[in-house]
């Protein structure tokens, strides 16, 4: 007899479901997911003396680009474009973002959460209209980034500096190590989707298709100019879009707390988790990467998370993979930098006060005391449950 969904969620409420005993995920110190990967790492490093080949059709294509985008910024902020165009852009650019965020990064990627096969095309389809290549290789890239993190064989590699893991690492060849690691990637989930590998067969068609879809949108509903069209809704809103994911990459690997892992350069970050929909938080995600909220804290300055949980109420989305508050705090104790702001030692925490938290104390992490771990309160569909789980990336 299946369970009775109300019965279900009240079961969710009150019960921990880390020691579940029929799940694959069982509660487990995350610091062992660490023990296989970190000498790997650690013997990697990064070497200074190397030097990028700079692709300078990348260059010049990126700077025309990014031209292109200003000048569409301007026009939509200073009314030179319908602001019914402007306000479908700022559409189009959350609808995209999220194909990035709860799409291609929090389920392709991470799998931290299962779909309806409806849902898993349209969050597919969504993530084109980012052009940020196929979804095999930016989940790829994202994989080996997580596996070989801040070192040669991270595609982007934070330790060479904030311009390199921004933008640099685009303008540039690959570093050997990342074509020979790369090759190891595990994707054989998503070489088994058909959809998925006729999307990277084709991409470029589609993506060409939809983009111009997109801008044409105005033109013939309102009437809007083609080449007003074209700079506010494609080169302004894929700009925008383009920054907001590399500073995920950049500004998150650099400055911000670590309460999870200060050996790590990922860290917490207010700007970023607003830009970026809620990845900003990435002290968190490097440490625990297939939870689905991508934060402790859940919703604070995270449309994504938000979002899904949404999805999860329609029945869209289910079975999630998240953490334990006390799987959490034993991580926090023993790894963190003291600036997490319930299990941290604050009075031993040395913190620098830079632009990107102005408006927080230096002695405090990125979030403030009163903010609350957010409760998994998501009704779990018939027949399923949410699960805590040891979060490795193969």
């Amino acid at each position: 007899m299946a369970p009775n969904p109300s019965t279900k969620e009240n079961e969710i409420k009150t019960t921990d479901i880390g020691t579940t005993k029929n799940t694959k995920f069982q509660d487990q110190d995350q610091d062992a997911k660490f023990s296989d990967s970190t000498p790997i790492v650690e013997t990697l490093g990064t070497d200074f003396t190397f030097r990028h080949k700079i692709v300078w059709k990348n260059v010049i294509a990126y700077v025309i680009f990014h031209i292109l985008g200003l000048v569409g910024l301007y026009m939509g902020l200073t009314f030179h474009a319908n602001p019914l165009t402007t306000i479908f852009a700022f559409f189009v650019f959350l609808i995209a973002g999220l194909g990035i965020t709860m799409g291609v990064h929090r389920y392709f990627t991470h799998r931290a959460y299962k779909t309806t096969t409806t849902m898993r095309r349209v969050l597919m389809l969504l993530y084109v209209l980012n052009g940020q290549n196929s979804l095999w290789e930016w989940v790829r890239d994202h994989r080996q980034h997580h596996k070989y993190s801040d070192t040669d064989a991270d595609p982007h590699n934070a330790s060479r500096g904030f311009f390199f893991s921004h933008v640099g690492w685009l303008l540039s060849r690959k570093h050997p190590l990342v074509f020979k690691y790369g090759k190891d990637t595990d994707m054989s989930d998503l070489e088994a989707d058909s959809w998925i590998m006729f999307q990277k067969k084709y991409f470029l068609v589609l993506y060409i298709l939809i983009a111009i879809f997109t801008s044409l949108i105005p033109v013939l509903l309102w009437n809007e100019s083609l080449i007003v069209s074209i700079l506010v809704v494609y080169f302004a809103r894929t700009m925008i879009g383009l920054n907001n994911t590399w500073f995920v990459n950049s500004l998150a690997h650099i400055y911000g707390m670590r309460p999870y892992d200060k050996n790590i350069l990922p860290c917490e970050s207010h700007f970023v988790s607003i830009v970026a929909l809620g990845e900003g938080w990435h002290n968190y995600h490097h440490t625990f990467p297939g939870d689905y909220r991508a934060s402790e804290l859940g919703v604070p300055f995270n449309l994504t998370t938000s979002v899904i949980e949404f999805c999860a109420k329609q029945g869209w989305i289910y079975d999630f993979r998240f953490n334990k508050e006390e799987t959490i705090q034993r991580r926090s104790e023993r790894t963190g930098d003291n600036s997490h702001s319930k299990y941290g030692k604050l009075k031993e925490f040395n913190g620098t006060e830079t632009w990107w938290n102005v408006w927080k104390s230096p002695k405090n992490p990125t979030y403030s005391a009163k903010d609350k771990p957010c409760p998994i309160r998501i009704p779990s569909r018939e027949g399923h449950f949410l699960v805590d789980t040891d979060t490795k990336v193969e």
